[in-house]
């Protein structure tokens, strides 16, 4: 798949794919005899993964270290599961802040609609 391709189908900008492709998050992505970027499908599991992993909130020194660990080879898995781990429990936090700010949202929003329909009780 060409860039454009690669870049539609996963919704990242062009710069965003060469950017990660030069901090070695995607690795070694194959050119064409005329230079340009030949993204195989283990290309795109990577490009997948780190968005993924970036939705998640996952900050690109981690994945970073995670890709250096991949390349390394099985002697990392520990790592790479300790890392993970260690990823999911802040998402679990994270998420936790969340769901806190969602009810006090949804207590505030209560709280207007109350007013609101007092208020046009009173109107009327």
């Amino acid at each position: 798949m060409t860039i454009s391709e690669v870049s539609k189908k996963y919704g990242l900008t062009p710069d965003a794919l060469r950017y990660y492709e030069r901090l070695g998050l995607i690795p070694g992505v194959r050119r064409s005899k005329s230079g340009f970027r030949e993204y195989s499908e283990e290309d795109c599991r990577w490009i997948e993964f780190i968005k993924c992993m970036r939705g998640a909130g996952l900050p690109i020194e981690v994945l970073s270290e995670y890709v250096a660990l991949f390349r390394q080879g099985d002697s990392t898995v520990e790592a790479r599961r300790r890392l993970l781990v260690e990823q999911r429990e802040q998402l679990l936090a994270r998420i936790g802040e969340m769901q806190e700010t969602l009810a006090r949202l949804d207590f505030k929003i209560s709280f207007y609609d109350e007013v609101l329909s007092v208020a046009e009780a009173g109107l009327k």
